[in-house]
């Protein structure tokens, strides 16, 4: 085995993003929230806006969000997130408000404020987290939960019958004109990792080219409320979730296009 020169063994590969706090995520094991809040700081840190970005949380696993993140950040009411940032960027057209939502959150009590943001083509971005659950009050059904899905809400499963059929929030926004980007991707495997990083940073660069409302979804595993080993998780997601919620970017209009092409979304 070839040894290591002093200056090859000091090369850092990786490190923990500037833009976050030196903490312990809180999250369950296996839980994709750890993963998607380092990939926002990575952007952040790749597009040096750090001074201007500013985290808007809601009610659920992302509502202590703004603790891991060096940026400003506040708390919203539950569901309300898009309001909040729609102030924020009317009011400072300088800054760069995101924010962070949950399925429980975005697609249940938040339903009119992200399609009505999306509609005014508010200038701002939103991370959507789904892992077709509610994590962090109980396991309850969320309107992302599959059919035949246990939640301790639907101890038999999802009946579309008594609950009706699971929401597919990108093909939904899709349809409203003010969207500008709209992707789904997900962290179940390194190679997924990094295209969900590549579009969270063309979500970013959407805003900052004030082309209209930028929002990406990213399926998560949540191993505790599933029920599932963090391992199996992965594989659970890819199973069931990936058929119900195809991956993809599904809006990019015409400027987002030209701007991913002209850098190659490095």
């Amino acid at each position: 085995m070839a040894r290591l020169n002093s200056k090859e063994a000091e090369t850092i590969l990786y490190q923990r993003p500037e833009s976050m706090e030196a903490r312990p995520f809180h999250f369950c094991p296996g839980c994709g929230h750890g993963i998607v809040f380092r990939l926002v700081g990575e952007v952040i840190d790749e597009l040096k806006i750090r001074e201007r970005a500013i985290c808007v949380a809601s009610i659920g696993c992302s509502v202590n969000s703004y603790e891991y993140f060096k940026c400003d950040g506040l708390e919203s009411a539950h569901g309300r997130a898009p309001a909040v940032a729609t102030a924020i960027k009317r009011c400072h057209p300088d800054l760069v408000p995101f924010t962070y939502q949950g399925d429980g959150d975005l697609a249940a009590i938040g339903t009119a404020e992200i399609v009505h943001a999306c509609a005014r083509g508010e200038n701002i971005t939103t991370i959507f987290v789904n892992n077709a659950i509610y994590g962090m009050t109980g396991g309850q059904m969320a309107p992302t939960t599959l059919l035949d899905m246990y939640s301790t809400s639907t101890t038999a499963g999802r009946k579309s019958a008594l609950a009706g059929y699971p929401i597919r929030v990108c093909e939904m926004l899709s349809t409203l004109e003010g969207t500008a980007y709209i992707a789904r991707v997900t962290v179940n495997s390194p190679a997924a990792v990094r295209k969900a990083k590549q579009a969270i940073k063309l979500a970013f660069r959407t805003q900052l080219a004030n082309l209209g409302m930028s929002l990406v979804e990213v399926l998560s595993p949540c191993p505790t409320n599933w029920r599932v080993e963090p391992v199996k998780a992965m594989d659970w997601l890819a199973e069931h979730m990936l058929p119900q919620y195809p991956l993809g970017e599904y809006k990019v209009i015409e400027a987002v296009a030209a701007l991913k092409k002209e850098v190659g979304n490095a």
